[in-house]
């Protein structure tokens, strides 16, 4: 009986406290060092000007830690999230993801599926092939066959600089919820 308590309240401690970050890589491949291009990889940042959307924990602030020379990254925000799905969203086969399919898992739209994934409501965008979809009150809780990274434009009026930091006057590292400013000049 406690177990269940303690394991319903560290539950809405979770979704209380919960951020989405999206992490976009601003420099490109030549001269990358070893590790970084690791760790590039295991966050499915393997080309420049690509976006990915990670759960705010200490292991992925790790691996920004390692990469914040070659990567940009912030909170993202649920409108922001809603037109990255809805321009950039990518199924297998490169179709891109509509309303209709959104309509298909049980959701009214991506407005609202992109609002429930920033709440916590939703634990992962992108479900993994070959594992159960779950299910909850007839809402499927991720996206089958999405592509779990977003190719972007070149920014709209361009970058300051790809060799400083945000806080120096660059684009390089943690900018907070500017991310999403950014975001929008490159969908």
């Amino acid at each position: 009986m406690l177990s269940s308590v303690f394991k319903g309240f560290y539950r809405l401690l979770q979704i209380m406290t919960y951020t989405r970050l999206a992490v976009i890589r601003l420099r490109g491949i030549p001269d990358t060092p070893p590790d970084v291009e690791h760790t590039l990889n295991l966050l499915r940042l393997r080309k420049k000007f690509t976006c990915v959307i990670i759960d705010d924990r200490p292991s992925y602030r790790g691996m920004l830690d390692v990469v914040k020379d070659w990567v940009t990254w912030g909170e993202v925000d649920a409108d922001t999230l809603a037109e990255l799905l809805r321009k950039r969203g990518k199924l297998t086969g490169e179709k891109p993801l509509t309303e209709d399919y959104i309509k298909k898992l049980g959701w009214e739209s991506i407005e609202e599926f992109a609002l429930a994934f920033i709440k916590g409501e939703v634990e992962k965008l992108v479900c993994k092939e070959g594992e159960p979809v779950p299910k909850r009150d007839g809402k499927v809780m991720c996206i089958p066959h999405l592509k779990p990274f977003f190719r972007l434009h070149p920014p709209k009026g361009g970058l300051k600089s790809i060799k400083k930091h945000y806080a120096e006057g660059g684009d390089l590292g943690y900018r907070g919820v500017a991310i999403n400013e950014l975001l929008r000049r490159m969908i």
